[in-house]
C-alpha cells in the first residue's frame, strides 16, 4: 500500500489522467473494508480519511464494540481480516429476547435463539472497535493497490462522462472512475452530489459502554425491551459485556451526566443481577437515534455504502452488518464489470448496485422502525400481543430457525464474499 501522511506531497493532476480507479471518502470500517475487497479484484483504490492514522490505530479500549453477523465474519475472512481479530472475538452462541420493565424482571413470554439450531456455527461474533480498526489499517498497508490518505478530507467533487475529480482540503486534486461515499449519516459526499435524505428522529438516545461482571456470560446475548427503549447486553471476551441502552432523550441526558457509580446504579435495575456485580470497563458514549435513508444510493459516478446510504435503529444490531453487505454487493458488481471490460463508474453498472441493495435496505429500515415502535411503549393491549408473539415464535422451531438465519445474515441474495 502507498500511505501518504502528507497529502501536500501529491502532484497536481494534469489533464484527465486518472490517479485511481476508485476513490473512497471515509476511513472508518466500511471504507477500508471496501478498499481491500476491490484491491483483490485488481482495482486501484484510494481511501481518504479525515482522522489521523494514530487516532485510528489507538490500542486503548473505549467501550465500543460491534455485533458481526456470520455473513459479515465470512466476508472479513475472505478479505484476510478475520485471522487478525479472531483471537479477540467472542462468539454469540445464543440470543435471548424478552420484554418487561426495569426492576420488575422480564415477561414469562420470551424468545430464545440457539446457534445449535443451524449448521453453520455461531450466529455471529462480538469484536471490539480497536481490534477491527487496527486490523483494517494493517491490511491496507500490506495490500498493493490501496493508497491511504489519513488526516485529509474532500471539500469539493465534480463528475462527468470521463470520470470524477475530488479536491482535498490541502488543495490537491485526485481523479478516478468512481467515487464512493462511506462518510456516515451526514455524508458530505452524498450532499455534494445532490442526494437528499428521508428520515425522522425517535426521541431516543443510545447510551453505549462496556461493563465487567462477576459471573460468566457463556456467549449469550440479551435484548431486553422496556417502555422507553431496548437494552442490549452483548458478550465480549472474558467477563465483560457491551451495553447499548436506549432511553428517552431527556432521561439519557440525565444518566450521562451522572458520575460512574451513579450511572451504574441507574443501569442495574434494567441490567439485573444475573451476571453478578458490574463495573464500568471503558468510557461512555451517547448518540441520538433516528432513521435516515438516502433517496438514491447512486449518482453520476458516485455510490454510497454504510451509514451514508442508510442509518437505522440499533434495535437488531444490524447497522454495520447492513453496511458490510453494501460493501460486498458493490465489490461484486464492480469486480464483475471490470472483468467484462465495462466502465466501472457508468450509470449502467451503478444501477445494478442500486437495484441489488435498495429493497434490502428499505426492508431493514421498515423492520427496525416497526419493532422499535411496537416495543418502545407501555400500552397494555399492545404489550400483551407482542409478548404472546414472542412466545408463539419461540414455540415454532421452523419459524425460529428462519429468524436465526436472518440474524446471522444468511438469507436473501448474498454477495459472493459472504457465502461459505
Amino acid at each position: 500500500m502507498r500511505r501518504m501522511d502528507n497529502p501536500a506531497a501529491l502532484p497536481i493532476l494534469q489533464g484527465m489522467t486518472r490517479d485511481f480507479d476508485i476513490i473512497i471518502t471515509g476511513g472508518g470500517l466500511n471504507g477500508p473494508t471496501l478498499a481491500l475487497a476491490l484491491a483483490q479484484s485488481g482495482l486501484r483504490v484510494c481511501v481518504i480519511d479525515a482522522l489521523p492514522r494514530d487516532t485510528r490505530a489507538d490500542p486503548g479500549f473505549d467501550g465500543r464494540s460491534y455485533a458481526l453477523a456470520l455473513a459479515s465474519v465470512r466476508m472479513l475472512r475472505a478479505i484476510g481480516i478475520w485471522p487478525a481479530v479472531a483471537g479477540d472475538a467472542q462468539p454469540m452462541n445464543e440470543i435471548k429476547v424478552s420484554d418487561g420493565r426495569a426492576g420488575e424482571g422480564a415477561s414469562p413470554w420470551w424468545l430464545h435463539f440457539d446457534h445449535a439450531e443451524i449448521e453453520e456455527g455461531p450466529m455471529g461474533h462480538m469484536v471490539e472497535d480497536r481490534h477491527l480498526r487496527r486490523a483494517l489499517l494493517d491490511a491496507m498497508e500490506a495490500m498493493d493497490g490501496v493508497t491511504h490518505l489519513p488526516g485529509e478530507s474532500v471539500v469539493a467533487q465534480t463528475a462527468d462522462a470521463q470520470g470524477v475529480t475530488v479536491t482535498l482540503a490541502s488543495g490537491r486534486l485526485l481523479s478516478g472512475a468512481l467515487l464512493v461515499g462511506a462518510d456516515g449519516r451526514q455524508s458530505s459526499t452524498a450532499a455534494r452530489a445532490g442526494i437528499t435524505r428521508t428520515g425522522w428522529g425517535y426521541g431516543q438516545t443510545a447510551i453505549v459502554c462496556a461493563v465487567a461482571h462477576a459471573l460468566p456470560h457463556h456467549g449469550i446475548a440479551h435484548q431486553f425491551f422496556m417502555p422507553h427503549g431496548p437494552l442490549a447486553i452483548l458478550p465480549l471476551t472474558g467477563n465483560r459485556c457491551s451495553i447499548v441502552w436506549s432511553e428517552t432523550d431527556s432521561r439519557a441526558a440525565e444518566v450521562m451526566a451522572l458520575d460512574d457509580e451513579a450511572f451504574l446504579a441507574a443501569l442495574r435495575p434494567a441490567f439485573g443481577s444475573f451476571l453478578g456485580d458490574i463495573t464500568l470497563a471503558g468510557a461512555r458514549f451517547s448518540y441520538p437515534l433516528g432513521l435516515t435513508l438516502a433517496n438514491s444510493l447512486v449518482a453520476c459516478r458516485m455510490a454510497l455504502v454504510g451509514d451514508a446510504a442508510h442509518g437505522v435503529h440499533p434495535i437488531a444490531g444490524q447497522g454495520l452488518n447492513a453496511g458490510l453487505r453494501d460493501v460486498a454487493a458493490l465489490a461484486d458488481v464492480l469486480g464483475a464489470a471490470r472483468r467484462r471490460g465495462e466502465d466501472i463508474g457508468s450509470a449502467q453498472v451503478l444501477a445494478r448496485y442500486q437495484q441489488w441493495r435498495r429493497f434490502d435496505t428499505a426492508t431493514l429500515a421498515l423492520a427496525t422502525d416497526t419493532f422499535n415502535r411496537l416495543f418502545s411503549n407501555d400500552i397494555g393491549p399492545i404489550r400483551a400481543l407482542r409478548d404472546l408473539g414472542l412466545g408463539a415464535v419461540n414455540a415454532m422451531p421452523a419459524l425460529r430457525r428462519s429468524f436465526i438465519r436472518e440474524a446471522a445474515g444468511l438469507t436473501g441474495d448474498m454477495p459472493a464474499l459472504m457465502r461459505r
